[in-house]
């Protein structure tokens, strides 16, 4: 496969041609649920598949980082006595499991596909080497990022920022289940504010469960642009790529 350069700017929406190079897509966990109330949906995994090999056959090089709050969430048992560190271990290998699921999915597409972990797990993926990774992406492989940054007390939105930062994306992208941010639930509260733009700082100052305060630190030091979307929307990954306005961003 013909190689690109790894990084490289925006080459511009609404002409056909994608504005993004690379990007970093996170996926919850429970996004993966569809209207289950564990697990993973085989229906929307297919769909979240399709999205992203509809991406990449443009050449935009995609990584993803995924959550494991749909099959167990360390924070929750934490909160009623298990160790913190042992509860977001048992986290990190529910994103593992997460993170295959979606390989093969991905690879039924056609698409060659690459996990790796944060933790060692050689027998069923790579470990996370950030060269690799980015080698990978050049050759236009998928990249799916599991186990979080492979440290307790961290969340898988600061990977995602963190990982995004890493390889040189060009966007974060968060996959929700509402179309941008908000000034409070929308389902709960039908007078909630919706965001077009906001700045890192005001999502700080704000306390808007965008992502959490390590993350959106993390893209504001480093300047990296990111934009909320959701994910059930037909067509909306497609629409951020070509540099359609979108969801939500935050820079």
């Amino acid at each position: 496969m013909r190689e690109s350069t790894a990084g490289g700017g925006a080459t511009g929406g609404g002409t056909g041609v994608p504005r993004y190079r690379r990007i970093l897509l996170k996926l919850s966990g429970e996004a993966l649920m569809g209207s289950k109330g564990f697990g993973i949906d085989p229906e929307t995994l297919a769909g979240i598949a399709r999205e992203v090999r509809e991406v990449t056959d443009l050449g935009v090089e995609v990584a993803l980082v995924i959550g494991g709050g749909n099959i167990f969430r360390g924070v929750s048992l934490a909160s009623v006595g298990m160790d913190r560190s042992t509860a977001d271990q048992i986290g990190m290998l529910a994103t593992v499991i997460n993170a295959l699921s979606l390989q093969d999915v991905l690879e039924r597409e056609g698409k060659y596909v690459r996990v790796m972990s944060a933790l060692p797990i050689n027998n069923v993926c790579e470990d996370y080497i950030r060269r690799r990774a980015i080698r990978h992406l050049e050759k236009k492989r998928v990249v799916i990022f599991a186990a979080g940054t492979g440290n307790p007390f961290f969340t898988t939105d600061s990977a995602a920022s963190l990982r995004g930062i890493e390889i040189g994306a060009e966007l974060v992208i968060k996959a929700t289940k509402v179309d941008g941010v908000y000034s409070a639930d929308p389902k709960l509260d039908p007078t909630a504010e919706r965001y077009d733009r906001l700045g890192y700082d005001e999502v700080i100052a704000r306390k808007l469960d965008v992502m959490d305060a390590t993350a959106i630190v993390l893209c504001r030091d480093q300047k990296m642009p990111l934009r909320v979307y959701d994910m059930g929307k037909p067509g909306a990954l497609m629409r951020i790529v070509m540099g359609e306005d979108e969801g939500t961003v935050v820079d």
